[in-house]
């Protein structure tokens, strides 16, 4: 489930840089708009995934190595 976070909130990282440095929104395009459906799935699971990486800032590395 981390790795899945991971790979959302860069997607949706590189997205904002996009629209940041060149006004162009990536899943917009792909999908139809900003307004469509699946664009606005896609930005939900990016904010869900944004969330769940919160979680990885309080997380005891250190416990989760040793058990492995």
């Amino acid at each position: 489930m981390d790795k899945l976070a991971l790979i959302l909130v860069i997607i949706g990282a590189l997205n904002w840089g996009l629209v940041g440095i060149f006004q162009f929104d990536l899943v917009a395009w792909i999908f139809g708009g900003s307004a469509a459906m699946i664009s606005r799935i896609i930005y939900t699971l990016v904010a869900l995934a944004g969330v769940w990486a919160i979680s990885l800032l309080f997380r005891d590395t250190a416990a989760a190595d040793s058990r492995e």
